[in-house]
């Protein structure tokens, strides 16, 4: 479990790349995802997206490994998370060619 820090100490960079998108609503998303870097917790926030000037607020809800909440996706672990707020309709799922979106934001560190 590696953690990049940003300047301030008090958050780490995270990254999700988008597989495929299962529900979208205008405000929430069901999506899977690979953890690119972790960990990523319930509560992490997403304001970038690769390749994109649209901007997103997003945040995790919710994170199901093989059918169970878990608190944080580490690298590597493949999931299912709820994201909510602003930009949800810009998430795509991913093809082999392109490999799929990635999500950039930050989480609080406990």
């Amino acid at each position: 479990m590696t953690e990049t820090p940003s300047p301030d100490g008090c958050r780490s960079g995270v990254e999700l790349q988008i597989e495929r998108v299962i529900v979208a609503s205008l405000e929430q998303a069901t999506v899977h995802v690979r953890c690119l870097r972790g960990p990523v917790r319930r509560g992490a926030r997403f304001n970038r997206l690769s390749g994109s000037a649209q901007a997103l607020d997003l945040t995790l809800t919710q994170a199901l490994v093989y059918g169970h909440r878990v608190p944080a996706l580490d690298a590597g672990l493949t999931a299912f998370v709820t994201l909510r707020g602003k930009g949800v309709q810009t998430l795509l799922s991913g093809t082999p060619a392109s490999g799929g979106q990635v999500i950039q934001g930050t989480n609080l560190l406990p």
